[in-house]
C-alpha cells in the first residue's frame, strides 16, 4: 500500500516571501519623512552660515573703508555697474553713483569677489549678491575729495546718511532731502552705509522695506535715507554703516585729523 505524504510545508518566512508592495510604500514613506526631518535642519543651518558670513564681509569691509580713509585721507566712491569693481570716479572727487553704486573691492583690496571685480556677500555668486555702498555728498563731496576733510575741518563736517528702522511714513523719498518718520531713525548723520540685499536677493526688494534701498527691483528713486528694519519674511537685507564719529576717531589717531 502506497502512503501519501500530507504533511504541509510551513509558510515562508519574511526573508523567503520578500517585502509587499504597502510594505515597500510604507518604508519609502518613513525614510521620506526621516530625510526630510534632516533637510530642514541642514537648510536652516546654511541660512545661518550664510548670514554671519554676510555680516563677517560686511564688517571686514567697513574695516577697509577705515585703512582706506587713514592711507588716503578721503573714501573711496562707490564702484559702478561698469567699473569692474573699482571707484567711479577713480581718484574720487564727486562720485557718479554716491547712493546706487556698490563696494569698490577692486580699489580698497577686498574679497571675495567675483569675476569682475566686486565683493560678494554670504549668499552666493551671482551678481544681486554684491555688496553696495553709498557714501554722504555733504560738505561738497568733502568725505571723497582728498584732504576735502581736513580742509572743510571736523566741526564743519556734517554727513547725511540717513538710516531707519522702517520704511513707512519716510518724508520725501527719493529726493536729495529724504529722512526717516518721526521716531524711526537709527542714525541722522552716517558717512557710509554698507549693505547686502540678503537671501531674498534675486527675487526681492519691491516690498514696502527693501524698496528703499538700491536694488535691482526697487521702485523709489535712490536717495540719502536706507532702511534697516529687523529681519523677517518682508526683509531680509543686512546692513552697517559708519559714524561720524568712529571715523574722526580712526583718523585723529592715525594723524589725519584735525
Amino acid at each position: 500500500m502506497v502512503t501519501m505524504n500530507l504533511t504541509v510545508p510551513p509558510a515562508p518566512t519574511l526573508a523567503q516571501r520578500g517585502f509587499t508592495l504597502i510594505e515597500l510604500a510604507i518604508v519609502l514613506f518613513i525614510v521620506a519623512l526621516l530625510l526630510g526631518g534632516m533637510l530642514l535642519p541642514l537648510a536652516g543651518q546654511q541660512d545661518i552660515r550664510n548670514y554671519g558670513d554676510t555680516q563677517k564681509t560686511l564688517v571686514e569691509a567697513r574695516d577697509a573703508l577705515f585703512g582706506f580713509a587713514m592711507a588716503n585721507d578721503r573714501l573711496p566712491c562707490p564702484a559702478s555697474a561698469t567699473s569692474n569693481g573699482l571707484e567711479d570716479p577713480v581718484g574720487g572727487g564727486v562720485c557718479n553713483h554716491p547712493y546706487d553704486g556698490f563696494f569698490p573691492a577692486a580699489t580698497v583690496g577686498l574679497a571675495p569677489i567675483d569675476a569682475q571685480g566686486y565683493l560678494l556677500d554670504g549668499w552666493g555668486g551671482e551678481s544681486d549678491n554684491r555688496v553696495h555702498y553709498a557714501i554722504s555728498t555733504a560738505n561738497s563731496n568733502a568725505f571723497t575729495t582728498a584732504s576735502g576733510m581736513k580742509t572743510t575741518g571736523m566741526t564743519t563736517l556734517a554727513p547725511d546718511l540717513k538710516i531707519c528702522n522702517t520704511g513707512v511714513g519716510m518724508v520725501s523719498q527719493g529726493t536729495a532731502t529724504a529722512a526717516c518718520a518721526a521716531t524711526a531713525s537709527l542714525a541722522t548723520d552716517a558717512v557710509a552705509v554698507i549693505y547686502s540685499l540678503g537671501k531674498n536677493a534675486g527675487a526681492g526688494g519691491a516690498g514696502t522695506q527693501e524698496t528703499h534701498n538700491p536694488n535691482p527691483r526697487a521702485t523709489v528713486t535712490a536717495d540719502r535715507a536706507f532702511v534697516n528694519a529687523p529681519q523677517g519674511t518682508a526683509f531680509d537685507d543686512q546692513m552697517v554703516w559708519m559714524s561720524k564719529s568712529t571715523l574722526f576717531n580712526h583718523l585723529v589717531g592715525a594723524g589725519r585729523l584735525p
